[in-house]
């Protein structure tokens, strides 16, 4: 087996591929050159620097696998590497405590103006008072995300005498109250936490999770800090907010344009910034090195790798459902209210006579992507749902009314249960239920706007025209109702995202329960 570490990585990883592979360190390779050797690889280990693109997967004739040694796998296309069934690992957990204590770091920092208080004195200042902090203890720490790295960091606040709130939907109850941890919604954790730290990956769902109208909601003596990553706050409306001294503070490891050298948060005395340290540590560094590597060999061994960030071993005739499953997961994970306990997943009809391993991880991916930067395999999907608390059973049914195939997922929370159903039509995946109402909707990639409602005259005109005011345009809709003047959900298929100020609008018209905008 021959292996190309293509960055560099720490000799401990290094040693563990030589004692079973011909390894070849070839770090600073020019693309072309690359392209020029790749193909004589089984395997190939890369950082962050080496771009694996779509024409150097092509190129590698006999690569089964590619490592990347860290958590992001932006520089890799693996959509092309799934197509050529090669797998790609990467090493998401050998980080979580250089990231946790980097994490307690800036909060100390922001606390005490440890960094401010540095530079005068080194200046020759001497100015004691203008440098005056807040203890934690007896302060309240919110933190978003109760993955790796928010549950270690809930762990060791326990020592500062903090009182902890946490937002993560996809957490039961009884895994919160192990690490002393409240679970309350994300309003609630912004309107009391007297320090806010995000732990969620970025996604089209996270972007700018914290923008204007969630930084008007937190106290003015409130700090956020942001060891996850870039692009999770809006930069310029926290700038504003501490400008203005609507919050105290902040602190940045992560920056939604990497690298950066000058940016106006870094002339603001009250944000402290670090150029992305969270997993700058010897330990981290080995821990990365060593993870993927035993990743690499795992994969190259004929055996499945607990990190695989993609599933290149599913049957052809699988992958509609495949595709089918992840778009439901996501759908429930939009419109899914309260804490999760339970989630149960149902194959109907000809689905039900495959192995429904791969339907069943590509649900719970979905359903968890806007909380978790772990990738969801088939190996991990139990263990990840099993930390997390989450009870998830199955249910075959080898007939359904009216269809050939149906999955269904199930989600039970503290307030209600959500039903989210699709099915396949010829490669296609159809949306066929939400809830207790029936439909037919295609997910076409962009936005949909979901009202709860009482059927009656007069509200598809009232939503048009507050829509039409804004020059959104609805390119599809669908109604489903229970009964005539009952319960009825109505489906809006809109060309761009429907601004706050409108869905407000439109919960405020008579009749209308609920107003949720998803992308699919």
């Amino acid at each position: 087996m021959k292996v190309l570490v293509a960055d560099y990585i720490p000799k401990e990883g290094l040693e563990i591929l030589c004692s079973h592979a011909q390894v070849d360190i070839k770090p600073d390779l020019k693309p072309e050159q690359l392209k020029e050797i790749i193909a004589d690889y089984d395997a190939l280990i890369v950082r962050s620097k080496t771009q694996v693109s779509a024409d150097v997967i092509e190129l590698g004739e006999n690569l089964k696998v590619i490592g990347r040694a860290g958590v992001g796998i932006d520089n890799i296309d693996v959509d092309v590497a799934t197509r050529k069934g090669i797998v790609v690992v990467n090493a998401p957990t050998g980080n979580t405590i250089s990231a946790t204590e980097h994490t307690l770091a800036l909060m100390l920092a922001l606390a005490r103006n440890i960094p401010q208080a540095n530079n005068e004195l080194k200046k020759g200042k001497w100015e004691r008072e203008k440098f005056t902090g807040t203890e934690l203890r007896n302060k309240t720490l919110g933190i978003i995300g109760l993955g790796n790295v928010g549950s270690e960091l809930a762990k060791r606040v326990q020592a500062f005498e903090m009182h902890i709130l946490a937002y993560d939907p996809f957490v039961s109850e009884d895994y919160a109250q192990r690490l002393k941890v409240t679970l309350v919604s994300l309003d609630r954790l912004l309107k009391e936490a007297d320090f806010i730290t995000l732990h969620v990956p970025l996604t089209t769902m996270t972007e700018k999770l914290i923008g204007a109208a969630e930084l008007a909601m937190m106290k003015p003596t409130a700090r956020i800090i942001n060891c996850a990553r870039g692009g999770l706050i809006d930069e310029e409306a926290l700038l504003k907010a501490i400008q203005e001294g609507k919050i105290a503070g902040a602190a940045f490891d992560v920056f939604s344009r990497e690298p950066l050298t000058d940016s106006p948060l870094f002339k603001e005395d009250r944000i402290v910034v670090t150029p992305h340290l969270g997993a700058s540590t010897v330990e981290a560094q080995m821990n990365v090195a060593r993870d993927v590597a035993e990743q690499v060999l795992t994969v190259l061994q004929g055996q499945f790798s607990r990190y695989a960030v993609n599933a290149p071993h599913i049957p052809p005739e699988m992958v509609p459902f495949v595709k089918a499953a992840a778009t439901i997961g996501n759908l429930a994970s939009q419109l899914t209210e309260g804490q999760v306990n339970s989630i149960q997943v149902k194959y109907g009809g000809e689905v039900a006579n495959y192995d429904c391993n791969p339907i069943k991880t590509a649900v719970i991916s979905g359903l968890l992507q806007p909380m978790t930067e772990e990738k969801i395999n088939l190996v991990n999907v139990n263990l990840i749902a099993a930390q997390r608390g989450l009870k998830v059973s199955e249910e075959k049914q080898p007939a359904v009314k009216n269809y050939s195939n149906l999955i269904t997922l199930e989600v039970n929370t503290n307030i209600k249960t959500t039903t989210v159903s699709g099915t396949v039509r010829d490669s296609e995946t159809h949306i066929v239920q939400v809830d207790e109402f029936w439909m037919d909707i295609v997910p076409t990639g962009g936005y949909f706007l979901f009202c709860h409602h009482v059927d009656q005259p007069g509200l598809v005109g009232a939503i048009g025209t507050i829509t039409g005011k804004a020059d959104i345009n609805i390119s599809s809709m669908h109604l489903s109702r229970l009964k005539s003047r009952g319960s009825a959900l109505m489906i809006l298929a809109l060309d761009e995202s429907l601004p706050e100020k409108q869905r407000q609008e439109i919960l405020a018209i008579p009749g209308i329960h609920t107003a949720k905008v998803v992308k699919l």
